[in-house]
């Protein structure tokens, strides 16, 4: 009786499991559809934007990256994200840090302000800007009796930068340190540590896989941001133009190559950030098993 119960479990089992799996041309069909999909609008663009920096030969190429305009605007793009993710990730850290390990007034009023630049269009974030920088902004006069520039120079294009990024590295710890918990670091306080050290020696080694992966997503962005930077800049070349701006340039100019050769350093800084972001993720994985192994 018990060999037949058994009998009768396992196949109700097995054609529940057949009820919930997909016909076979379907899940091709699917698999076929996205990988189309992926070969179409991700793999052939990257692969056009070589072939036409390469088409007219490899000194047109080197001519166009060496330009002095080109320099010019790989510098400012690298001063940017220099200067704008470390200040993300001072901001991201903290503000992870109170939001996961805290309970204050206020607090869902902080997530919703880390998330506005997700909802906010980068042109419309750079035309805030200009209505608080611009001379007739709010604080345009005052810089300009001043003599200080903010429009049209690198500090707006930073501040854009900074402002369109900043949700990167918050979004990518806010949910780690909740899923961790609070045991760890209130242990070490009553160990007698210092915060200082209790972040240093217990939160930073648990989010370190989160924080490079916050930061490589936030460095990304700012060096490939365009339209916040587009209307903050000024567009004057050889001071303003970041590398996306000067791409914008050169196609308009109707200098093809030139424009694709320099388009492919952004390829291969996306390309680099790929391959980063998924060597984070396999090492943020092994780190969750061995975590969940060493709890069970």
């Amino acid at each position: 009786m018990s060999l037949v119960t058994s009998s009768n479990a396992l196949a109700v089992k097995l054609q529940s499991r057949d009820s919930t799996r997909e016909p076979t041309w379907v899940r091709y069909t699917l698999l076929t559809i996205a990988l189309i999909f992926f070969l179409s609008c991700l793999i052939l663009p990257l692969v056009l934007v070589f072939v036409e920096a390469f088409r007219q030969g490899i000194d047109v190429y080197v001519n166009a990256l060496t330009n002095p305009d080109t320099l010019s605007a790989v510098k400012l793009t690298l001063l940017t994200a220099a200067i704008a993710v470390p200040l993300n990730v001072v901001f991201g850290v903290a503000a992870a840090w109170a939001v996961a390990k805290f309970q204050f007034r206020g607090k869902s009023i902080l997530t919703t302000l880390i998330d506005l630049p997700f909802s906010v269009s980068p042109v419309i974030a750079g035309l805030m800007l200009v209505l608080m920088f611009g001379m007739q902004g709010w604080f345009g006069p005052w810089l300009m009796d001043h003599d200080i520039k903010i429009l049209y120079a690198v500090p707006a294009i930073v501040l854009a930068t900074v402002f369109i990024t900043v949700p990167f590295v918050a979004r990518e710890l806010i949910p780690l340190m909740e899923a961790q918990g609070t045991e760890e670091e209130e242990a070490a306080i009553v160990l007698g540590a210092s915060g200082w050290q209790t972040f240093r020696k217990v939160t930073l080694p648990n989010i370190k896989w989160g924080l490079l992966y916050g930061v490589i997503l936030c460095n990304a962005r700012a060096m490939g941001e365009f339209g916040a930077v587009s209307v903050v800049s000024g567009h004057i070349r050889g001071e303003t133009n970041t590398l996306p701006l000067h791409v914008e340039i050169l196609y308009n100019e109707y200098t093809y190559s030139a424009a694709f050769a320099v388009a492919s350093l952004l390829a291969f800084l996306a390309i680099i950030t790929l391959i980063l972001k998924t060597w984070v993720e396999i090492r943020q994985e092994k780190q969750n098993n061995r975590n969940d192994s060493a709890a069970s």
